[in-house]
């Protein structure tokens, strides 16, 4: 199956509104082809970039959500608020957010249904930390962090899913995971996907790399059979860097 592959933007806790619409300003004059381009700013840009989008085809994607609708959640941010700023993706469980935010598989799972039952689509992150590799435990623990968040869900709503493979071992450390080491997850997770969903619907998922892809590795990554884009960070932050990442994901 011919999936097309996405270059997401993770802009974290970076870019004031000024920085951020200049960055926009130049990432709309990127010629998208056969690639989906989405960003994800800071919640307090979210609203102008979408403006600024409203004729591209690049998507705006929220960092993170609450997994309820409404109530006494001081700083959080629910589904319905988002949607309602023309929001309609989100980055959910993202290796910063499990660390640092202590959000747990259950935890995670609570917010992916809640997004899943507001019609979002999801970007699901997974992946093991460098101890998890070194003890042989990565593929283990990237199953329970599949079965756990997404264990709700049923052949229709997974479909609203895209999964982002992250190794926080490969991550801003100087260490990198090589080609073998990603197709390899990326076919694991696949599997996954196929033993609970079936071939058709493993066949269409769309599985993105998130280990610190840069310009000039972009190419080998994404030619990788199992691979279909990546969940950028600091190179996203570069208007160049970026746009040679969606380059590369074109075949350019």
């Amino acid at each position: 199956m011919n999936r097309k592959k996405i270059v997401a933007g993770n802009w974290k806790m970076n870019m004031t509104i000024d920085q951020s619409n200049e960055l926009i300003n130049k990432l709309s004059l990127i010629s998208v082809n056969d690639v989906e381009i989405k960003i994800a700013p800071s919640f307090i840009n979210l609203h102008k970039a979408v403006s600024l989008l409203i004729n591209s085809e690049i998507e705006v994607v929220a960092q993170n959500v609450h997994s309820e609708e409404r109530g006494a959640f001081t700083g959080e941010v629910s589904n319905e608020m988002l949607k309602s700023i023309g929001v309609n993706s989100v980055i959910i469980g993202h290796s910063e957010r499990r660390k640092f935010f202590n959000e747990t598989d259950d935890v995670l799972s609570k917010k992916v249904k809640a997004a899943i039952n507001n019609s979002m689509i999801v970007i699901f992150c997974v992946g093991e930390e460098l101890s998890e590799r070194e003890s042989r435990n990565h593929f283990e623990l990237i199953k329970t962090q599949i079965n756990s968040g997404l264990s709700d869900l049923n052949n229709d709503e997974i479909k609203n899913i895209i999964i982002a493979y992250e190794p926080v071992w490969a991550i801003g450390t100087g260490m990198t995971a090589n080609t073998e080491q990603i197709q390899e997850m990326h076919e694991f997770i696949r599997g996954l996907i196929c033993e609970k969903y079936g071939d058709d619907i493993s066949a269409m998922i769309r599985i993105l790399y998130g280990g610190s892809v840069k310009p000039n590795n972009a190419k080998d990554i994404f030619l990788l059979r199992d691979v279909d884009g990546g969940l950028i960070g600091g190179a996203s932050l570069n208007f160049y860097d970026f746009q040679s990442i969606v380059n590369a994901a074109n075949g350019s």
